[in-house]
């Protein structure tokens, strides 16, 4: 950090700094032989020494253009196998090159934001990899799908808080077909199998964990949040993303989609609900609504939550349409139930209680969320 401040003495001992940090044996000794680590977590002090990185970048070449800028980034880092995508198992490159960028952009304006973005996509190929990536079968090209998720996340996406992420997120997803952009965000935030690799089939095959979606959960809620000010997605645009994610590679798990849904809170929801209802998808929201009542029972959140937004979405329909509602509602309940049951009967229950205690909550779940809802509607009517 040092040199970093007296580098801003004047231009002489800033140039002077300069050619000294931008020679091959200064580069090969603070940053190529130190950037190769274990997996995180990673040692605060590799962190600390990438942030002054940063910081001695930034000011030594505070008077050149943007350009000359990161083409000298580029001349520093290019040599990194893992800038170059092709390996990264083991490697602290990403994660402290994220520490260093921004570190070394924070305080330039959004046009210069754009200039890096359209930088790191040159120096890394990054868009033919994605597109590699999102139009080929999910799960054949593991190790490229990994090492897109580590650079997104590492470099851009996790070092920024709000504003910051939403900016970095919006630029990988915006040359991409709505289809596409939901495999990218499966990619870059969809859960991970034990291995590593990307859960594509865990997630259709059996029920996933709350901390499994939770990611992917807070990004849907970052861009609905943001929609207002958003050019190229809007409510109708996020409806069909999700619609695209949830069949990736095929129907997930009923109740990972009720679970995503429950994590995303009540915006997400009732946004997603009231749409498929308005297209007449009565039996999809019928379905959905009493896996959203069974994950709420088993996790531990609030039936009185699932009960406002039963009764939400209700407000929008006639009266008609409501009582269609309700009772395709009730039908769906009685339909799980008996798919569960045959289940049970047909299975070696000693071996997996699995299903028996699914069916458990179930009728648990259905008798605390009629309880709730005619109370609700007691208490809406006196």
């Amino acid at each position: 950090m040092e040199i970093s401040v007296f580098s801003t003495a004047s231009k002489a001992i800033g140039n002077s700094i300069l050619g000294y940090v931008s020679s091959p044996a200064w580069m090969n000794k603070m940053i190529t032989q130190s950037i190769h680590h274990p997996t995180p977590p990673y040692p605060h002090d590799n962190i600390k020494h990438y942030n002054a990185l940063g910081w001695l970048f930034k000011r030594c070449t505070q008077l050149l253009p943007t350009e000359d800028r990161l083409t000298l980034i580029s001349s520093t880092f290019s040599q990194m196998p893992c800038f170059k995508l092709k390996e990264s198992a083991g490697c602290l490159g990403f994660y402290g090159y994220g520490v260093f960028l921004k570190t070394m952009i924070s305080g330039w304006g959004e046009v210069e934001w754009h200039r890096v973005f359209n930088f790191l996509c040159s120096f890394t190929n990054l868009l033919p990899k994605i597109k590699m990536a999102v139009t080929g079968t999910p799960g054949v090209s593991c190790s490229l799908e990994l090492q897109l998720r580590l650079f997104c996340r590492q470099v851009l996406l996790d070092r920024w808080l709000g504003k910051g992420t939403l900016f970095w997120l919006t630029r990988i997803l915006k040359p991409w077909p709505m289809v596409l952009q939901a495999r990218l965000l499966f990619i870059l935030y969809g859960p991970l199998m034990p291995d590593g690799t990307l859960a594509w089939q865990g997630i259709v095959e059996r029920e996933m964990s709350h901390s499994d979606l939770w990611d992917m959960a807070s990004v849907i809620v970052l861009l609905y949040s943001n929609l207002d000010h958003l050019t190229d997605w809007t409510t109708d645009t996020m409806q069909t993303i999700l619609e695209e994610l949830i069949v990736l590679p095929e129907v997930w798990h009923m109740e990972n989609v009720a679970r995503l849904f429950v994590l995303c809170g009540d915006t997400v929801c009732y946004s997603f609900l009231a749409n498929k209802l308005h297209n007449g998808q009565l039996l999809e929201v019928s379905r959905l609504i009493v896996h959203i009542i069974l994950v709420c029972k088993k996790d531990g959140y609030s039936m009185n939550w699932v009960v406002r937004m039963v009764h939400q979405v209700c407000q929008g329909l006639d009266t008609s349409e409501r009582f269609a509602f309700i009772q395709r509602l009730e039908d769906m309940f009685s339909e799980v139930t008996m798919e569960l049951i045959e289940i049970v009967t047909a299975g070696n229950h000693h071996e997996d209680m699995g299903p028996f205690q699914t069916l458990r909550s179930l009728l648990q779940s259905r008798a605390h969320f009629h309880a709730k809802f005619l109370l609700h509607m007691f208490l809406q009517n006196e």
